[in-house]
Order: C-alpha cells, then structure tokens, then sequence
C-alpha cells in the first residue's frame, strides 16, 4: 500500500471529505484526489503539515510500519480538534466551558461506579 492509500485511510479515519482534508493542510482538493488515486506524489510539505495537524505518525505515513497516530490518540481526538478548529472563536470557548462540565461528570459517573 502506497502513501496515496494511507492520506485516505487517514482521511476517511477521521471522517472528513477530500475537500476538508485539503483545506486543514492548506492545499485544493484536486491535489488530494490525485495522491489518493496515485496519480501524483504528495511532497514534503504537504507531509509535514499532514503531520502536523492529524497527529499523524510519521513512520506509519511514510511506510505503513507502526500505528497511525502519535501519543495513542486516535481518530476520535483528531477529529474533534478540527472541529473545534473549524469553529469560530466565540464558539470554541463554549465548546470549552461544555468539554469542562462533561469532565466533571464524567469524574463524578466514575466515583458512582
């Protein structure tokens, strides 16, 4: 399996479109599509800022061999950061206020338990 079948095993990992894959790391979609489909290399940029923004390993992305992300976060972790990327910046202090009452009761679900 080639890098091409990798950026869309990620892609479709973290549920996004070709299109919102190429806008988070800065590219058109087209450029995508065309490393998806093997029809062009993806260069060392657009690596790196798949690295960068996905969490990626880079191992796993350059060769296949390891896991997928860095640090274990999953799929999960990486889409949701774009998300709350995606937001407008009024909204991403909501979505804190919201993350900090569900880790509060998620601690306090634990000591029901």
């Amino acid at each position: 399996m080639g890098i091409g079948n990798r950026i869309k095993e990620l892609r479709t990992a973290v549920g996004i479109t070709q299109a919102k894959f190429a806008e988070r790391i800065a590219v058109v979609a087209s450029y995508i599509s065309e490393i998806e489909g093997g029809v062009r290399e993806i260069n060392e940029r657009a690596i790196r800022l798949t690295i960068g923004e996905f969490n990626v390993n880079e191992t796993w992305l350059r060769t296949g061999r390891g896991t997928m992300f860095n640090d274990g976060e999953g799929a999960s972790v990486s889409e949701a950061m774009g998300k709350f990327k995606a937001l407008d910046p009024i909204f991403q202090e909501d979505a804190l206020k919201i993350l900090d009452i569900l880790t509060e009761m998620s601690g306090k679900a634990k000591m029901l338990v």
